[in-house]
């Protein structure tokens, strides 16, 4: 009899903590939804709630030379960038999927992505998120992107 209770109250510790990871994923991946909101309406009040204040910012691509690079981007850069958009520009990253890995107060998310800007299409890549549980809220503290304009799918689905 014993046994059987022990078995219940693991599965229901089990429930428990699955249920618990479940809406910490939620919460990681609104964090998100709300950055690229913020970002789509040019709007850095928005952006800036998601955004730890010692965030990292970083960018890899391959130059008109094929060299592969690293840009690293300020957070008032960022900001400032997305501020000083036209009204007329229309922004939209498209986020294909999201693989969210967390441990305590740590996330981690890759996005892969299409970029459209004014309707067309400009790029493909992916991003990685790290983020911070910083007391209830989770924060974006790392961001790093990869952009191509070859090998995206939204190309392969268009030849």
């Amino acid at each position: 009899m014993s046994r059987i209770i022990l078995l219940l109250i693991a599965g229901l510790f089990s429930v428990t903590i699955v249920a618990q990871e479940k809406t910490e994923e939620q919460l990681i991946k609104q964090t998100i939804k709300t950055f690229f909101d913020g970002l789509h309406k040019g709007d850095t009040t928005i952006m800036k709630a998601t955004l730890h204040k010692d965030i990292k910012i970083q960018t890899t691509n391959t130059n008109k030379e094929g060299k592969k690079v690293l840009k690293t981007e300020t957070r008032e850069q960022l900001l400032k960038a997305v501020s000083n958009k036209k009204p007329i520009d229309i922004y939209l990253e498209k986020i294909l999927s999201y693989a969210i890995k967390i441990d305590g107060n740590l996330a981690s998310v890759w996005t892969p992505y299409e970029f459209y800007y004014n309707g067309n299409f400009s790029h493909c890549g992916a991003n990685s998120f790290q983020l911070f549980n910083n007391n209830g809220k989770w924060e974006i503290i790392y961001l790093v992107d990869m952009r191509r304009r070859e090998n995206c799918t939204y190309l392969k689905d268009k030849k």
